[in-house]
């Protein structure tokens, strides 16, 4: 996925409405009267709603009849989550560092010449550290 279409599609989610319709959507296509149903706003402010989910490709929309329809199209959101398990390595190197802490915290519970020493702090662990004075 392009940057331009990441920013797209993190901008179209960044509002709670559109995430509202999304998951909407995620049960199966609906109209824009059936869309607007759960909100205190107009149907022509649904359709700007819409009009920002569809620029950002995550739904497309058909007619039947007289009707117009909303599809959601799921495959930017799978490339935005391809895209955020990139950290997925950082959060689980933080959380195993926290765990060794807690560890070496809970088998030592005094600071004792014997007591056994927490692990030496991550990269962004040492300026916490020196804000707060330790």
């Amino acid at each position: 996925m392009a940057d331009d279409q990441l920013s797209l599609v993190f901008g179209a989610l960044a509002d709670p409405t559109r995430r509202a319709i999304l998951t909407r959507l995620a049960e199966g296509e609906a109209t824009v009267a059936e869309l607007a149903a759960p909100f205190s706003m107009s149907q022509p402010a649904i359709s700007r709603h819409l009009k920002v989910l569809e620029h950002a490709g995550l739904i497309s929309r058909s007619r039947r009849a007289t009707a117009r329809l909303s599809h959601l199209e799921a495959g930017p959101l799978r490339e935005v989550t391809t895209w955020l398990a990139r950290y997925q390595r950082f959060w689980d190197e933080s959380h195993e560092r926290l765990d060794d802490l807690l560890a070496a915290l809970q088998a030592s519970p005094d600071d004792g010449p014997g007591a056994a020493r927490p692990p030496a702090p991550g990269p962004g662990q040492a300026a916490i550290q020196k804000g707060n004075g330790t």
